[in-house]
């Protein structure tokens, strides 16, 4: 039995120091060491919930390459149950160039499944939602396919949850995460005053729309709204890519401790803000509040 089941966004980021987001035009510039490491938001939710002492199962595809093999060996490094299979179009890989005060701007590359077939059967992914006490799907392509298969699998009391990032509100691919989902996380960046609209039209799901620095939104799905402040990171900014997955895990295991969603919302800023004080998304022990 498993706290949390994370089903897809494995890959590698490789961070790139920048002296500004966007870097000034120029033929070459000269930056700080580039480091290819995990990432992703399957990545980060799981090592996050991993680090505030969830158990926690990962299934997805990886390619048999250099990328794919920086994934397997940090991911060996937890105990992060993983059922991978084998991907031909390769690992996801993102370009994140990272300003002096930690902020992200990423180039995605999602590698997309090219398999002539499903790379797990239904059978077997059904097998995984049983075996779980919550359930978060990351919006990549094969998982798109088999939400039903992973709704009509969820055990009567277990939610399922979804990151849909910077989603406008529009695009018909983020669609059905939306309506498969009970708990819907979503950026600000691109919704701006359409965010309760969008809220309203999704409940009765909770919807939390996050604002980087300026905190969240809560909306419960019963027509009120909350905001959650940001908390004062403990330590200098050092990277803020993965908040957002750190939010995500922290309110998935605040409301598995038992807490009401607020709580849950408070405990989850505390831990992304913990989380934008470290390089990267392996967390060491005790940096990541548990309460």
């Amino acid at each position: 039995m498993f706290d949390l089941l994370v089903i897809g966004g494995l890959g590698v980021d490789l961070r790139v120091h920048v002296p500004a987001i966007p870097p000034p035009a120029a033929d070459s510039m000269t930056v700080p060491p580039i480091h290819a490491r995990i990432g992703n938001t399957g990545s980060g939710v799981a090592l996050a919930a991993h680090a505030l002492g969830l158990r926690v199962a990962l299934v997805d595809v990886l390619g048999a390459d250099p990328a794919g093999a920086v994934v397997r060996a940090a991911l060996a490094r937890t105990s992060v149950h993983t059922v991978l299979a084998d991907s031909p179009g390769g690992t996801r890989q993102s370009v994140n160039l990272v300003d002096p005060a930690g902020r992200r701007m990423s180039l995605y590359d999602p590698a997309p499944w090219t398999g002539a077939d499903a790379p797990f059967d239904d059978d077997r992914l059904a097998a995984l939602v049983r075996d779980a006490t919550h359930v978060h799907v990351s919006i990549i392509d094969w998982a798109r396919d088999r939400l039903p298969v992973l709704r009509a699998a969820l055990p009567d009391g277990v939610a399922l949850s979804t990151d849909l990032h910077d989603w406008d509100g529009q695009n018909p691919y983020h669609r059905p995460f939306a309506e498969a989902a009970d708990l819907i996380f979503v950026s600000g960046v691109r919704l701006g005053a359409d965010a309760p609209a969008l809220a309203a039209a999704l409940a009765p799901r909770t919807v939390l729309v996050t604002r980087g620095a300026d905190g969240a939104d809560l909306y419960p799905g019963d027509g009120t709204c909350h905001h959650v402040p940001a908390t004062v990171p403990p330590a200098p900014v050092i990277d803020s890519n993965g908040a957002g997955d750190a939010f995500a895990a922290g309110l998935i295991a605040g409301r598995l401790a038992g807490g009401t969603v607020p709580d849950a919302a408070a405990h989850a800023a505390r831990v992304a803000a913990a989380a934008c004080t470290h390089d990267g998304m392996e967390y060491p022990p005790g940096l990541l509040p548990t309460r």
